[in-house]
């Protein structure tokens, strides 16, 4: 009988200690969910009265041009994202993990983008990659070459919002890794030295296989930010030039303030959500094949 009061007891004081975290998670993210989920069964302009439409909305973005092409700028934008923000990441804390003067610095330094609102990036970007007079035109114009549009240019406008997303988010990659290398037991590394192998071939076949565990935290993480890419495209493209560069989260932004459907952006948000799931579900099985545990 004493087992039974003991047992409410803890569980009283599991929940007071969860309360600070669970209260929020409920407020902010699951009840918006579930809300999202209700209000993508109707039509609503966020004005009227909802009305019952049931799976229309679903089907009729299903069958959208916007939403496919939308959806295809969002998988242009993480084609490049990824591998450019993991490999810049990767070179960064290869090479911040050695002993040098001022190393502690440089780690400050490339990480300080990372905490820098967007907004700030963004704008910064968008004047250095200015067609007309920016910097990085101007400096490729001093060795005879002709600046591309960059982001005002329907070719160019991704690749701009990729440079500025790499340069925003390489330290945090950075951060990752390099705490997964000083995790590398150096014992390893030694027995590939006395077994003769270069710095080349330590680093593929030792190193990299051990570092698999933070490369797949990264990508993860790294492909649910990207899907959900807006704040620097917002800025700098706005979507554009003549809707070129609109990703997913942009066309959710604009049916609910743009044309007042919040029914359809509703379920297009829960669309995403089932695109980013089946991703990382897909990875996470796919993981035992390539990630290896010390």
């Amino acid at each position: 009988m004493a087992a039974g009061p003991r047992g409410v007891r803890k569980l009283g004081i599991v929940a007071l200690f969860l309360l600070p975290s669970a209260v929020p998670l409920l407020l902010f993210t699951i009840a918006p969910m579930v809300a999202a989920g209700w209000i993508s069964l109707h039509t609503w302009n966020l004005q009227s009265p909802m009305r019952w439409t049931g799976l229309d909305n679903y089907t009729r973005l299903l069958g959208d041009a916007d939403t496919r092409d939308a959806l295809l700028h969002t998988l242009a934008f993480l084609g490049l994202y990824l591998p450019l923000v993991y490999l810049c990441g990767l070179a960064l804390a290869v090479a911040l993990n050695r002993r040098f003067p001022g190393r502690s610095l440089l780690r400050s330094m490339y990480f300080l983008p990372v905490v820098t609102s967007w907004v700030v990036v963004a704008l910064t970007w968008k004047w250095l990659l200015n067609p007309a007079n920016g910097l990085v035109n101007h400096l490729l114009g001093t060795v005879g070459i002709e600046g591309p549009g960059w982001w005002a240019s329907p070719t160019w406008a991704i690749p701009s919002t990729v440079i500025a997303s790499v340069w925003k988010d390489a330290g945090f990659v950075m951060v990752i890794l390099l705490a997964g290398l000083q995790s590398i037991p150096e014992e390893y590394l030694e027995a590939a030295r006395l077994d003769g192998a270069s710095a080349w071939q330590s680093f593929w076949k030792v190193t990299f296989p051990l570092l698999t565990p933070s490369s797949y935290f990264v990508v993860v993480i790294s492909l649910i930010n990207g899907f959900q890419v807006f704040d620097q495209i917002y800025v700098m493209t706005g979507g554009g030039p003549a809707g070129a560069s609109r990703p997913l989260v942009e066309e959710i932004y604009d049916l609910t303030f743009r044309y007042g459907d919040a029914g359809g952006a509703s379920a297009l948000s829960l669309l995403l959500f089932a695109v980013i799931l089946a991703v990382t579900v897909v990875q996470q099985r796919l993981q035992k094949r390539w990630v290896h545990y010390v």
